[in-house]
């Protein structure tokens, strides 16, 4: 007997849905409708549960958030379907905490509606006979999955030896049911990069969703399925077959499909699955190794199902190096739209995409660090010091991972290069920056390491460049910016001459007083009076 309860404050959409839906093909045998959440409850305080629950959110009485938190405290094996009007993330978010099996928009076609209670009510019973089966009880229906993932990562671990004896061994001493006989096919799940900047707890959210639509899509496909967190983005699902046949790797690709696609549009991501082969509990360390290596060499392709094949994996497909003598040209001239298109070109090119591994994609990281390197020191620019911020050091790390984030990081490298050494060709440019800088710092003790540093330029070609323009060292026009202002203040002020001495940047009264009568061939009360008489 399977109970559901319909809850919506609209009497016609409520009445449309029970009319419309074949409840006797779904199994339902019993269909409750409810206006509110007040009459909802009275429901769960019956002695018969109610199975499945399908709710709208806005009602006048409280919403349907509110009925969801209240049902998930006292009736937790209840499944409920959330119905809404607005495709908002924040309903999403808040239903997904709450435990929503589902999330749908309104107006819902029928077909779809349909599938979902399905769903729900295979979950239903699927959880209904593992409490049945269990021959450990209550205490067994809730620590068995986490039981059964600990003795999964040990295996994955090496900490149960990758010996048919010991695993035999240690799933008898945790209690836990295990074959020798039977067999599993290993599915990772590598997250490669989130489409849009997420709190951290907005993120951990999403992967608890993506969890969920694993769970759904995939977990059910064999007669056993356990999925396990193995790194950040990264989820591992286990699966037991009977038999494996076409039919059961037909039906694995199609759900593995789904699963990126849905993740792809609901959770904001891109996202691969790599299926391994068949294999005995012993062997799967091997395995999973493998699947991992397969990943972080396949830099070229997203959103993809790929499979552990030995003869894909061996294939070594040969390619030209970059043209970098070219390549150094265009930098040089400042062609950042031709470069970086030419880059684009080479790592997108089908028999470059085909053939790129982890490895290879690394050398081509080194190769462009070089290049532009290279055109900076000619110019005299600290690239290290260019380069030092927050969001190039992230794009930098990423960079190896995948064809994309590289294309990504070397526009950012390229256009950041080219713009600052234009700004140097243009000399007056980085003098008047210096003089800006001098003087927001004029309090300050500031040498001319310190401001070459602010300039990314090498102090000895900053040097260069203002005794080109100015006829003066760095340190010489320090030391004349700081005497100006001195005698700007004290001919036009009354501050006292130690207050004037700290404001240009002097910590030390009488090495002021010397520098200045060095200066101006008098000491600085002299210098006032003189200015203060004319």
């Amino acid at each position: 007997m399977t109970r559901l309860l319909l809850v919506d404050d609209e009497v016609h959409a409520l009445e449309g849905i029970k009319a419309a839906v074949n409840w006797g093909r779904l199994g339902v045998t019993e269909v409750l409708t409810a206006f509110d959440i007040h009459q909802a409850k009275e429901f769960f305080t019956e002695t018969v549960p109610v199975d499945v629950m399908l709710c709208d959110n806005e009602m006048p009485l409280g919403s349907g958030l509110e009925l969801l938190g209240w049902v998930r405290e006292r009736s937790p094996d209840t499944e409920s379907i959330f119905l809404t009007c607005h495709a908002d993330f924040h309903y999403a978010k808040q239903a997904i905490q709450l435990g929503s099996f589902d999330y749908l928009l309104k107006p819902v076609p029928i077909p779809e509606l349909e599938n979902v209670i399905a769903k729900a009510i295979d979950k239903k019973k699927q959880e209904s006979k593992k409490s049945e089966y269990s021959q450990y009880g209550q205490y067994w229906i809730q620590h068995q999955p986490l039981l059964v993932e600990r003795f999964w990562l040990d295996i994955l671990n090496r900490s149960i030896p990758a010996r048919p004896e010991s695993i035999r061994q240690a799933a008898e001493e945790r209690n836990i049911p295990f074959a020798e006989q039977m067999i599993f096919v290993p599915v990772l799940i590598e997250v490669k990069r989130w489409h849009k900047s997420f709190t951290v707890r907005d993120e951990k959210i999403l992967e608890y969703a993506l969890r969920n639509s694993a769970e759904e899509l995939l977990l059910r496909l064999g007669s056993y399925g356990q999925l396990l967190p193995l790194n950040k983005g990264s989820l591992l699902a286990i699966l037991s077959f009977e038999q494996w046949t076409e039919v059961e790797a037909s039906r694995l690709r199609q759900n593995s499909d789904a699963f990126i696609r849905s993740c792809r549009q609901y959770f904001y991501c891109d996202l691969n699955v790599y299926v391994g082969l068949i294999t005995r509990a012993h062997e799967m360390p091997s395995v999973v190794d493998r699947l991992q290596a397969l990943d972080r060499n396949n830099v070229a392709l997203d959103n993809k199902v790929l499979y552990l094949d030995g003869k894909q994996e061996a294939r070594m497909i040969p390619f030209s190096e970059p043209e970098l003598k070219d390549w150094a040209v265009l930098l040089r001239e400042g062609d950042k739209e031709k470069l970086v298109s030419e880059i684009t070109r080479y790592l997108e090119g089908p028999s470059i995409a085909s053939g790129l591994d982890a490895k290879r994609l690394h050398h081509f990281h080194q190769d462009i660090l070089q290049l532009v390197y290279s055109s900076l020191q000619s110019k005299g620019i600290q690239a290290h010091q260019l380069f030092s911020d927050d969001t190039s050091v992230e794009m930098s790390l990423r960079a190896s991972r995948s064809v994309r984030d590289m294309i990504v990081w070397a526009n950012h490298i390229i256009a950041r290069s080219i713009e600052y050494m234009r700004a140097v060709e243009r000399s007056e440019t980085v003098v008047d920056r210096v003089a800006a800088y001098v003087v927001s710092q004029m309090d300050k003790s500031i040498t001319r390491d310190e401001i070459a540093k602010h300039v990314y330029l090498n102090p000895d070609y900053l040097d260069r460049i203002f005794k080109k323009e100015t006829g003066l060292s760095v340190t010489e026009f320090v030391y004349r910016e700081r005497m100006t202002v001195a005698q700007r203040l004290l001919s036009n002020t009354n501050l006292p001459v130690h207050v004037i001495a700290i404001q240009v940047g002097f910590t030390n009264f009488s090495h002021f007083s010397r520098m200045f009568k060095k200066h101006t061939n008098c000491n600085p009360l002299e210098y006032r009076r003189e200015e203060q008489t004319k």
